[in-house]
């Protein structure tokens, strides 16, 4: 064992390496190491035992490698690839939280978030013990550093009970919680109460039993987040809450700092937070500390001042007031003009007005100050707090509100024209004051749907926003304004305002902020996407191809100029910018294809060498997945063209193993075979060989992608593939993928493609032993059918697909090869149960299922010839009309030629959204799926009358009587009779 794990140690340090080849190879030995039994377990003691301080990083490495562990492959149900034994788990339970206790802080969290990820998936039924032993370390006079590792711990387990769906089991848990931890936590934060007031001149303590009080109100937040428990209902909290709102230490402030909140902030926008929940709830226990709370929280916002140390107290703050005002119930709080004058005059306007470090922030970090500015942007900051607050009472009290901003809009203005080059502020506080009053309704993705109709939207953009889009060499933080004021009202404008603001924004690609070229780009993308009718589900755009078509060429010289240049950060919005007028553009782009895809792959060659921005990444890969698809769905020969330009590059990036990037190249590289009018090229033909290579395929990023890849091989050359013999690899492939849950969906995927575009004699051979793996992977996953529901599914569409294509004898024959008789086994135990007990997720899986079920429906003499034929000769047919009647004969559209639907960037899986294959129909010679059931069901008939119709009718009325009905109505349709 004590080699083992210095051979581990050994491993560690080398991918601590500075050298690119020493750290790969290490890399690749931990890939191999960590299948190896007891390595989660040898890894935590490794942690444990590395204390020499030269061994920090090591330890440090191995403590983030067992996170990633647990995270990925702790919960057997997404991930089983590798195996930690019961005895491992055991023994990693029981001293985990003992070793987070002991170890630096560094460590400590890594710990911390172990813990939190086991609990999430064994706690508590699997790990009753872990609550006891948490509590069993709160004590306030031993190691506060301990107690504050407790405690963080507990609220990442705790977390899971926010954001989401109620649910008996999720309160089932939340009581099992309250029962052992109300308690014990309300006299943990009573004594640390007392203890703060008896040490107010120890800064160090104080802080230490500050930031433990602080855990326990976002504790506090996660078990009060669903409902109001009635152990909470205890003034005692209260009294704490507010002891805490009035609490104040000098000795805790550090003149000095301007950026960092003291602990004491955070504590009091914690409590503030707890306040804001219940505001939220309407918890009528609480109503009688309304008054009281509200009362601090307004002394508390009063008292913050405008350094950013206190942006976290100030937003939290101003989100309870938000709150209240929102609240119809609360009106009465706020129901006088004066009251109104004072939020919007002392809140609302001081709080809208640039700062300094707000302009430092807008011209050193751009990226930032866009984060927390942009429209649609979930993050708070002081402003969009502001905003919020004001369209919360712009909606409850209209009339007043409107009138008191119109004043204040009318004097911020005035104020500019005083002074235009030094007091532009002013107009960004009235543009920012009227945005705000003007918006009643609005979605990040859709835009305002609705205004206050006692503000001219249209003339104020006309007075105040206009002359700033019109100059390039004003202010550059009042033209970020403006353009985010006409990207915010894009609905309200006509077709003919958005061509008119179409070279406006185009005009501002080119200023050198990074903000406003950033809001420039995002303001095209979005004008790109507007809705002609917002109120009803529609793909017409307001400014569409058509529209567009005249703006092309300043718009990519613009758009360009700003990816070509190296000395700019990747700037997602602008290459999304790029995506969307490509899509939109479509088969305008014939003419300019060559260039752009130069420039879209100098960019990749320039990024490849660095990722760093993913979401930049994405946008580039669907850029030119767009082209692609634009170009060659309509024009299938320039597939050689594009082939010609992306080989070099995408070689590149599968040579220099950029694993950020391989997912995107192998959708791209099936997209262009996919397209190609004949079969497969040279050039594809060398690179099959390599994509079987063992090692791609255990980076579970590439797996959905090479995936793809291949069974677009299979479609453009299956015979050529098995004339190489190709076949056993990708049989392998399979094998490994469908041992794996994670992987299961690829692996029928390349099953399916082999049945769909191989000749049978070529896998006639292989079937057999096909039929025997999924066998052998269905017997152990029948240990558990709830768990395992998926496989139920992907083997019956397979059996399905299988006996559609080469008949029910085939399917038969092929299993009973096996073992004599197990396919009606199979049928009746595990594929006819959950297609009856629920529908098949798509309509073409409903198709597949009906089309094969009808096959052995209607072509499986033997069937009867069993004792129990009959019966499932019935449940066959029982479950076909099911099917049909739950999802519909037709196979609806699957969106491909949506071209302004909402892309993103998923991190589990880079899915290319226009790389994206159509559904293919592995039976287009059957149009009407329930025709072709009733039609082969009235050949049966025919063949032996007099026969089948009384097995119908049992069969059919024995439940409802509903698919009787059913199967009544679809032989009228088709106008047959079954005798």
């Amino acid at each position: 064992m004590a080699q083992s794990l210095e051979n581990l140690r050994s491993v560690f340090l080398q991918t601590l390496d500075q050298r690119n080849e020493v750290r790969r190879e290490a890399e690749k030995q931990l890939q191999v190491l960590r299948v190896q039994p007891s390595h989660p377990l040898q890894c935590l003691q490794l942690v444990s035992q590395c204390t020499a301080p030269q061994d920090s990083p090591i330890r440090q490495a191995v403590a983030v490698h067992f996170k990633n562990l647990v995270k990925n492959f702790w919960d057997e149900e997404k991930d089983d690839s590798v195996k930690i034994s019961p005895s491992d788990r055991a023994l990693i339970k029981t001293h985990l939280v003992d070793l987070m206790c002991t170890v630096p802080p560094a460590i400590q969290v890594q710990c911390s978030e172990s813990i939190a990820l086991i609990a999430a998936v064994d706690f508590p039924e699997q790990w009753d013990n872990l609550l006891p032993e948490l509590i069993s370390k709160f004590t306030v006079d031993g190691d506060l550093e301990n107690l504050n590792g407790v405690l963080l711990t507990a609220s990442s387990i705790f977390k899971r009970f926010r954001y989401v769906q109620r649910n008996d089991a999720l309160y089932r848990d939340i009581l099992y919680v309250l029962q052992k931890l109300a308690e014990p936590m309300l006299k943990l934060f009573q004594m640390l109460t007392k203890s703060v007031e008896q040490h107010q001149g120890n800064v160090q303590l104080l802080n230490n039993k500050l930031k433990a009080l602080r855990t326990l109100c976002r504790i506090f937040f996660s078990l009060n987040w669903q409902d109001l428990p009635e152990f909470f209902e205890d003034c005692e909290w209260m009294e704490c809450f507010s002891f805490f709102l009035k609490y104040e230490n000098v000795s805790l402030v550090d003149p000095d700092e301007e950026d960092e909140p003291t602990t004491l902030d955070r504590l009091q926008a914690a409590v503030v937070d707890n306040l804001n929940l219940y505001v939220s709830k309407d918890e009528e226990p609480f109503l009688p500390h309304l008054p009281n709370f509200t009362t601090l929280v307004w002394g508390l916002l009063l008292k913050t001042t405008i350094l950013p140390k206190h942006d976290v107290l100030a937003v939290t703050c101003i989100r309870f007031l938000s709150s209240l005002v929102g609240k119809l119930m609360h009106k009465s709080l706020f129901d006088n003009e004066s009251t109104l004058r004072e939020i919007i005059g002392k809140i609302v306007v001081p709080n809208l007005q640039i700062r300094e470090t707000d302009e430092e922030r807008f011209e050193d970090d751009p990226a930032d100050f866009i984060m927390t500015d942009m429209e649609g942007s979930d993050s708070n900051s002081r402003r969009k707090c502001a905003q919020d607050l004001l369209k919360s009472m712009s909606r409850q009290f209209e009339s007043q509100a409107t009138s008191i901003c119109l004043e204040h809009i009318t004097t911020m203005l005035n104020d500019y024209n005083t002074d235009k080059t030094n007091k532009w502020g002013s107009k960004d506080v009235a543009i920012h004051l009227f945005l705000s009053s003007a918006v009643q309704a609005e979605s990040a993705t859709s835009g305002v749907s609705a205004v206050n109709d006692k503000l001219d939207v249209m003339d104020f953009f006309v007075q105040n926003i206009l002359p700033e889009l019109q100059q390039t060499n004003g202010h550059a933080m009042l033209n970020a304004t403006a353009i985010k004021f006409a990207t915010t009202f894009r609905n309200q404008f006509t077709t003919e305002h958005l061509t008119a603001l179409m070279p406006l924004l185009i005009k501002h690609l080119s200023s050198s902020s990074v903000v406003v070229h950033t809001y420039a780009a995002a303001g095209i993308e979005k004008v790109l996407v507007t809705k002609k009718q917002i109120d009803i589900p529609t793909k017409e755009t307001k400014f569409g191809q058509k529209e567009l078509k005249q703006f092309l060429e300043p718009l990519f010289t613009g758009l360009f100029s700003i990816v070509d240049n190296e000395e700019l950060s990747e700037n997602e919005y602008v290459m999304k910018a790029v995506m969307r007028s490509l899509s939109v553009a479509r088969d305008d782009l014939v003419a300019v294809t060559e260039i752009v895809l130069n420039k879209l792959t100098a960019s990749l060659g320039r990024v490849a060498k660095n990722p760093k921005n993913p979401y930049f990444n994405h946008y580039l890969f669907e850029s030119i997945a767009v082209l692609v698809k634009s170009v060659c769905s309509k024009n299938p020969e320039y597939t050689s063209a594009f082939e010609a330009l992306l080989f070099p590059p995408f070689q590149h990036v599968l040579q220099m193993e950029v694993l950020e990037f391989t997912p995107y190249v192998f959708q791209v590289l099936a997209q262009l075979l996919e397209y190609r009018p004949d079969g497969l090229s040279d050039a594809y033909s060398s690179l099959f060989g390599p994509l079987m290579t063992p090692s791609l395929w255990e980076s579970k990023g590439n797996v959905p992608g090479l995936t793809r890849l291949v069974t677009a091989y299979l479609l453009k050359g299956a015979p050529q593939l098995i004339a190489q013999n190709h076949l056993m690899p990708i049989l392998g492939v399979f094998q490994k993928l469908i041992s794996s849950k994670a992987n299961e969906t690829n692996g029928f995927l390349l099953l399916e493609a082999i049945i769909m575009y191989a000749p049978m004699d070529s896998i006639r051979g292989v079937s057999k032993d096909i039929f025997q793996v999924l066998l052998v992977r269905l017997q152990s996953a029948a240990q558990n059918k709830q768990k395992n529901a998926r496989y139920f599914r992907l083997v019956s569409n397979y059996f399905s697909l299988f006996a559609g294509k080469y008949g029910a004898q085939a399917f038969v024959e092929q299993l009973d090869a096996i073992q004599q008789g197990i396919a009606f086994t199979l049928l009746k135990q595990f594929w006819l149960p959950p297609l009856v007990q629920s529908a098949p997720s798509t309509k073409m899986d409903a198709k597949i299922n009906i089309v094969g079920l009808t096959k052995i429906l209607c072509e499986s003499p033997s069937l009867l010839a069993r004792p129990d034929g009959q019966e499932i000769w019935g449940d066959i047919l029982f479950a076909i009309v099911q099917a049909a009647s739950s999802v519909g004969t037709g196979l609806g559209s699957n969106n491909e030629d949506d071209f302004v639907v909402e892309v993103s960037y998923d991190s589990a899986y880079s899915k290319l959204h226009f790389a994206s294959k159509p559904v293919t129909d592995p039976f287009p010679e059957v149009p009407d799926v329930m025709m072709y059931m009733v039609k082969s069901l009235q050949a049966l008939c025919s063949s032996q009358p007099g026969k089948f119709p009384p097995l119908i009718k049992n069969r059919l009325e024995m439940s409802s009587g509903k698919e009787a009905a059913i199967l009544q109505s679809m032989m009228q349709k088709a106008g047959v009779n079954l005798v």
